[in-house]
C-alpha cells in the first residue's frame, strides 16, 4: 500500500469513537494486531484504546495507513455477515467522519478516495442520507440491493426506477411469467380463470380475498404512479423529493415482504 497522508487528530478520535462503539473490546484486540498497531490494553474506554494504538502508529511512521487498515478491517463485510442493517448503518455514521479525510468506504468495504468536505451537512450527503434512512427503517434488503449504486448517490430518480423494477423481477422469477406492469399483476395475481399462480394468503374468507385483491392494487398503484412515468420521462422532468423516495422504497420493501410470503400456487397439468 503506497503511503497515505495522516488523519488530523479531530477526525481520528471521532472515527475512533464511532469504529469502537461497533466492536467489543475482545474484538478490538485481534483487529489492532493485525494491523500491527501496539495495544494499551483492556484498562481503558474502548475509543480510547483504539484512539492510542493507532495514534501512536501516526506518530511513529507519519502516515496514515494503519488507520485505513483498521478502517479496512472493522468495517470488512464478512463481520456482518447476517446482519446487514448493522453494517449499513455504521458504515453511514463511518463515512460521515471519513468524509473529513477525502475518503468514502463502499458497500463492498473498500476505501476510495473522495473529494474532501469541510462541513458537516456536506459530510452527512456524502454518507447518503436517503441509505441512512432507509437502515433504519428496516426496510427490505431487495430494496438496498436493487439500488445501491443510485441511493449512494441521493439518486432519486434511479432508486424510484430501480426499486418498483425489483418488485416485477421477483414475480417474474417466482411465477416464470414474463408479462410487466398490470398485465404482469393480473397474470401472477388474478383469479378470473380460475386460482391464482401466487397467493398472498388462504382466499378462504371475504377478508382474506379483500387482502389479496388489496394488495394486487397497492402494486399496480406502484407501478401506474412510479415506475411507468419515470421509464418514460427524463430525469430532468421527472423530479422526486427525498421525502416520497422514502415513502415510496418503504412502500417496496412492504411489497417485497409480502411477495416472500406468498405461495406459489401449483398449476393443474
Amino acid at each position: 500500500m503506497a503511503k497515505l497522508p495522516t488523519f488530523d487528530d479531530a477526525t481520528l478520535q471521532k472515527l475512533c469513537e464511532v469504529l469502537a462503539d461497533g466492536l467489543t473490546g475482545s474484538e478490538i484486540t485481534p483487529l489492532l494486531a493485525k494491523v500491527n498497531a501496539p495495544d494499551p490494553g483492556a484498562n481503558m474506554t474502548k475509543w480510547r484504546r483504539v484512539h492510542q494504538a493507532l495514534g501512536e502508529c501516526q506518530r511513529k511512521h507519519a502516515v496514515g495507513n494503519h488507520v485505513v487498515q483498521f478502517v479496512l478491517a472493522a468495517m470488512a463485510p464478512v463481520r456482518f455477515v447476517g446482519e446487514s442493517h448493522a453494517f449499513e448503518e455504521q458504515r453511514a455514521r463511518v463515512n460521515t467522519v471519513l468524509a473529513f479525510a477525502g475518503y468514502t468506504l463502499g458497500a463492498d468495504g473498500q476505501l476510495r478516495h473522495a473529494e474532501g468536505v469541510t462541513n458537516l451537512t456536506a459530510a452527512e450527503e456524502r454518507a447518503g442520507r436517503l441509505r441512512a434512512e432507509l437502515t433504519r427503517r428496516r426496510v427490505h434488503a431487495d430494496v438496498l440491493k436493487a439500488c445501491r449504486t443510485e441511493l449512494l448517490q441521493d439518486n432519486y430518480f434511479h432508486a424510484v426506477l430501480e426499486a418498483t423494477k425489483s418488485v416485477a423481477d421477483k414475480i417474474r422469477a417466482r411465477t416464470g411469467l414474463t408479462t410487466d406492469g398490470h398485465r404482469l399483476v393480473d397474470d401472477a395475481f388474478g383469479q378470473t380463470a380460475g386460482p391464482p399462480r401466487v397467493a398472498f394468503n388462504s382466499l378462504r374468507t371475504d377478508t382474506e380475498r379483500s387482502e389479496h385483491l388489496g394488495l394486487m392494487n397497492l402494486m399496480k398503484g406502484a407501478f401506474s404512479a412510479f415506475r411507468n412515468p419515470t421509464a418514460h420521462e427524463p430525469k430532468s422532468r421527472w423530479v422526486i423529493s427525498e421525502e416520497d423516495a422514502l415513502d415510496l422504497l418503504s412502500l417496496v420493501s412492504l411489497l417485497h415482504r409480502r411477495l416472500d410470503a406468498a405461495v406459489v400456487v401449483p398449476r393443474a397439468p
